[in-house]
Parts: C-alpha cells; structure tokens; sequence
C-alpha cells in the first residue's frame, strides 16, 4: 500500500477541505497510522515562497493533469540507498 502513496509524489491535488491546492512534494507515514501529504502550492510572481502545509491524503482530490515530474525510484539504486541528497542551492544573482 505504500507504493500508492509514494505514487502521490509529483501530482497536482487540492485539500478538499480549505481548497488549498498545489503539487504533493513529500509523503509521511506516521507511528500512528496517518498517511500525510505535504502539498506545495506554485509560487507567484513577486511573493514569498510558501513551503506548504500537511494534508491527510483522504483529504486530498488528484488532478487528472500529468504529474510536474516523476516519482524517485526508491526501492533501489543510490535514492534507495540513501546516497542522494536536496538538490544544490542556487547561487544569488548578482
């Protein structure tokens, strides 16, 4: 079942409840058995960067719009292993 959970990863979804909307970027498997999604919204020209907010998934209506980018592979590999860390910050412009 965790797979289909991990297939959430990359797709545009809405909180069903607030209407909050925006791509599932991270998935949470908790010790009490809440499945989590953070969800991403875009960000908008001129305005602060919202790092998103924790939505259970049962909340969550899926975009029938294809996915921003592909799931990670992590059931083997170097993600899988652990070898692969957050992308490189970009530099400032100067």
């Amino acid at each position: 079942m965790q797979k289909v959970h991990l297939e959430l990863l990359g797709m545009q979804a809405k909180d069903k409840v607030t209407g909050y909307s925006g791509v599932v970027t991270t998935i949470s498997f908790d010790l009490y058995g809440c499945v989590q999604a953070v969800i991403t919204p875009p960000a908008a020209k001129d305005v602060k960067i919202d790092s998103g907010h924790w939505f259970d998934v049962t909340r969550l209506e899926l975009s029938d719009q294809p996915k921003v980018m592909e799931t990670p592979d992590f059931d083997e590999g170097y993600i899988a292993e652990g070898k692969k860390g957050c992308a490189n910050k970009p530099l400032p412009n100067n």
